[in-house]
């Protein structure tokens, strides 16, 4: 984990300590990197409810309550996923503050129009949403990583705003 990334969490905490909020992370093409970077932090149970990896379709529609038109339509690498997404983990998990993200993270699975490394974004803080699509080079390993990364960065753009 980046240091950057442990004191943009810290700022984070600090943040969600100071409103009482809660916040949670929906997660496809990262894994839980981004939940793995906010609980490497000490004391996160206390703003930190948790995240959800819903890896596949099927979860995302059953656990998020993504609509599968959604799905059919524009794909779950889309920015109406990852807003559905963030939306849906604000439900599930009773969240103040979420962040989606789901892409591909490669080798495979890209296509012209989404290529590997295209990435989609969600975040909600109560009824504010934003989404953001983005394109991060390097193997699968640099994608994952830069991805979580760049939901925090944001993240900590968003909940001081």
């Amino acid at each position: 984990m980046l240091t950057s990334d442990r004191i943009r969490v810290a700022q984070i905490a600090e943040q969600l300590l100071y409103r009482k909020w809660r916040f949670g992370t929906a997660e496809s093409c990262t894994g839980g990197g981004v939940a793995a970077i906010c609980t490497s932090l000490p004391g996160s149970s206390r703003w930190f409810e948790g995240g959800l990896v819903t890896y596949s379709n099927a979860m995302k529609v059953n656990l998020l309550k993504v609509p599968e038109t959604v799905l059919e339509t524009v794909g779950a690498v889309s920015e109406d996923c990852a807003a559905a997404m963030a939306r849906g983990a604000q439900q599930a998990m009773n969240c103040d503050v979420t962040l989606s993200v789901t892409g591909i993270a490669g080798p495979d699975g890209g296509t012209r129009e989404k290529p590997v490394g295209t990435v989609c974004f969600g975040w909600a803080i109560g009824k504010q949403l934003w989404t953001e699509t983005k394109r991060f080079t390097g193997n699968r390993t640099d994608i994952r990583t830069k991805a979580a990364s760049y939901a925090l960065v944001k993240l900590a753009v968003y909940i001081q705003s």
